[in-house]
């Protein structure tokens, strides 16, 4: 891989150029390599932070927030409408820099962007409906309520595959509700968050709150150890693989602060033989193929009741066929599948193939390396053997591998066992016209995944919901409902309005 001559290459001073931003200055040695996934080549070369300079960039998100703190609530809010705003005017020149430097297809990465400018508006509404609750006491004269209050500045850790919009979930957020974010991004999509970051500086410095949002780019070994052991960041939000979130949690427990962990999903979706197969044919193969399968709610499973799974599995295998000529530069508006994110990516997929192939997998498309510039592989279609243990189908490739496994008619209470059986429990997905087997996988032994979608697939939450999952995949929950509380205290508070001092329980201490 070829680093540019002057450490940043032509295409990304023209994509910072039309953010109206001077591109990023490469150190005088060493740094970062920010690689085009669709081209194998350097887009630019970038400084690290040292662990002296992140803590000096804590120290200021301390500072801002108590400044931000005291800002009323729809003060906060105006700021988060501005932001939304500036990103709403650099859309696309923000989407091009994401599609450039993670591989995402320009659409998609445009509704990364538009998911940006959506938790922006709904932050901007919360911020004038954030309150708590008033309770009865049972003393007279007393009067009891909660309240909300900042929690302090926020770790946000995001992984490549959602470059902006999962950060931008955790800082409008996180805004409104009166904390400041420290920001440390995939060391795979690096300018993706400087990007972002230098875009909204100007909105935040004119508030006189420039120090509210940091960025730190540096090595996951020290830097990021050190921001997560540090216990002026009271709440750390991470969004990764299992394995990350096994290294995150502790240590932040250890130091008794709070986690809220976005991580791994083996999502299913189950089909019966009510379904409406074309619809369910569209939402399996976007769900699998979207983002090249590198979502956490990519679609790795499928169970079919076998009294359609032969005609499903034809309307798939005709529509991977043609998918299979939609691969290429995630640039062309008519590609429909950009590339992997590196050539460790492209290993695990081969080794998936193999493995597949080892335990007496039937591929029905795909399966390939594609020979060309970047890291492109065949969206692959994989039939499970009815009679055997499958142990691919139960680990989470992030790769564009979707699994086909069949369920006796009438047995819809396997395949929701079979849902279940993975370690993680973010999205799942049930096609079905029958009210009994809609209320079945609703029901409390049913899904047991943070998200259950009934006649639509895995991909595609809106911000208005939580998002989020269970067991392995962490258990937090970010964007819209409650999920703001994560990003608060709260604080029960009684006042005696009476003369008298009665006590609670009826106890008497005279």
């Amino acid at each position: 891989m070829a680093t540019p001559r002057e450490g940043v290459s032509d295409e990304l001073v023209e994509l910072f150029a039309a953010l109206d931003l001077p591109p990023p200055a490469p150190p005088h040695t060493g740094g970062l390599v920010s690689e085009d996934p669709s081209r194998g080549v350097a887009l630019a070369r970038l400084p690290l932070d040292t662990i002296e300079r992140a803590r000096a960039k804590v120290t200021a998100a301390c500072d801002a927030f108590t400044r931000l703190r005291l800002e009323p609530g729809p003060a906060r809010g105006e700021l988060v409408r501005r932001m939304g705003n500036r990103l709403r005017e650099h859309k696309d020149a923000l989407a091009r820099i994401v599609c450039a430097e993670v591989g995402k297809c320009i659409e998609e990465a445009r509704g990364e962007v538009q998911e940006m400018i959506d938790i922006c508006d709904f932050a901007v509404g919360l911020s004038r409906s954030l309150g708590g609750r008033t309770m009865l006491s049972e003393r007279p004269g007393h009067r009891m309520f909660e309240q909300w209050l900042p929690l302090g500045p926020v770790l946000c850790i995001s992984a490549f595959n959602f470059p902006v919009a999962v950060w931008s979930w955790n800082a409008a957020i996180a805004l409104v509700c009166g904390d400041p974010v420290v920001w440390k991004p995939s060391l795979k999509a690096p300018l993706c968050a400087l990007a972002t970051h230098q875009l909204l500086q100007p909105v935040l410095a004119d508030a006189g709150l420039g120090d509210a949002l940091q960025l730190v780019i540096g090595p996951d070994d020290p830097v990021t150890t050190a921001l997560v052991d540090d216990p002026r960041l009271p709440l750390v939000s991470a969004t990764g693989s299992c394995a990350m979130g096994r290294a995150v949690a502790p240590r932040v427990a250890a130091r008794l602060g709070r986690s809220l962990l976005e991580l791994g999903g083996n999502n299913a979706i189950i089909v019966d033989a009510t379904a409406d197969l074309e619809l369910a044919a569209r939402a399996i193969v976007f769900g699998a193929a979207g983002t090249a399968g590198q979502r956490c709610t990519t679609t790795r499973r499928l169970f079919v009741e076998r009294t359609v799974a032969g005609a499903l599995t034809e309307r798939l295998v005709a529509a991977y066929r043609q998918l299979q000529g939609r691969v290429g530069d995630p640039r062309d508006p008519e590609t429909l599948v950009g590339p992997l994110i590196d050539g460790a990516a492209c290993a695990r997929f081969a080794a998936t193939i193999e493995e597949i192939r080892a335990h007496g997998g039937e591929l029905l498309a795909g399966g390939e390396l594609l020979d060309r510039p970047g890291y492109f592989v065949q969206p692959t279609l994989a039939r499970v053997p009815d009679a055997r243990d499958f142990p691919p189908i139960d680990t989470e490739t992030f790769a564009p591998i979707l699994y086909i496994k069949r369920f006796d008619d009438g047995a819809i209470e396997s395949a929701i066992e079979w849902n279940n059986r993975v370690e993680q429990g973010l999205s799942s997905a049930l096609f079905s016209d029958s009210v009994r087997a809609v209320e079945r996988f609703w029901s409390p032994a049913g899904s047991d995944c943070g998200i259950a979608n009934v006649n639509l697939g895995t991909s595609g939450a809106e911000i208005g919901g939580a998002f989020g999952g269970e067991k392995a995949t962490g258990g937090g929950r970010e964007a819209g409902s409650d999920a703001w509380k994560a990003y608060m205290r709260r604080q029960t508070c009684t006042v005696n309005g009476s003369r008298a001092l009665p006590l609670a329980q009826g106890i008497r201490w005279d």
